[in-house]
C-alpha cells in the first residue's frame, strides 16, 4: 500500500459556530479548553492534545438563518472527547446535572470497542462525545 497518504491523529478541527464567544465560554468553561489565539472574528483554544477552531461561517452570506448543527447532513457526525476513566465521565454527569447541561446515559461498549461514551451537545447543537477505556469484565 505505498500508494497511500501516511497519516497520523487528527491535529485540529475548525468547527463553524452562530455565536464564537456563546461557544468559547462553553469548551473553556465547561470542557476546561483554553484559549491559544483570538484571530478574529474566531478563536484558536487547546486541551493540550486538541487545537480546536471556533468561528462563523466563512461565507456569512451562505450562512443559514437561525441554523442549528444536524448530524443527519453531510459532513461532522459527533466529535468525541478522550477521558481518562469512567469514573471522569460520571463527574462530568454530574457537572452537566449542576449546570442543566442535558446529556444521553453512559453507554458501556465492551466487546470489541472496549469504551464507555456518554453524548451530549454544544450551544450550536454538535453532538459531542466523552469517551473513556471500558473498565468493566
Amino acid at each position: 500500500m505505498g500508494d497511500t497518504v501516511p497519516t497520523g491523529g487528527v491535529h485540529h478541527l475548525r468547527l463553524t459556530v452562530t455565536d464564537v464567544a456563546r461557544a468559547q465560554a462553553f469548551y473553556t468553561d465547561v470542557l476546561g479548553f483554553q484559549l491559544v489565539v483570538d484571530l478574529p472574528p474566531g478563536v484558536i483554544l487547546s486541551n493540550g492534545t486538541l487545537m480546536l477552531g471556533l468561528g462563523p461561517a466563512p461565507d456569512p452570506h451562505r450562512a443559514i438563518h437561525m441554523d442549528r448543527f444536524d448530524e443527519n447532513r453531510v459532513g461532522l457526525d459527533h466529535l468525541s472527547l478522550s477521558v481518562a476513566s469512567r469514573d471522569e465521565i460520571v463527574k462530568a454527569v454530574q457537572r452537566f446535572d449542576e449546570l442543566g447541561i442535558p446529556h444521553g446515559e453512559i453507554k458501556d461498549l465492551g466487546g470489541g470497542f472496549g469504551i464507555s461514551v456518554m453524548a451530549f451537545r454544544d450551544p450550536d447543537n454538535i453532538q459531542l462525545e466523552l469517551t473513556s477505556p471500558y473498565d468493566g469484565d
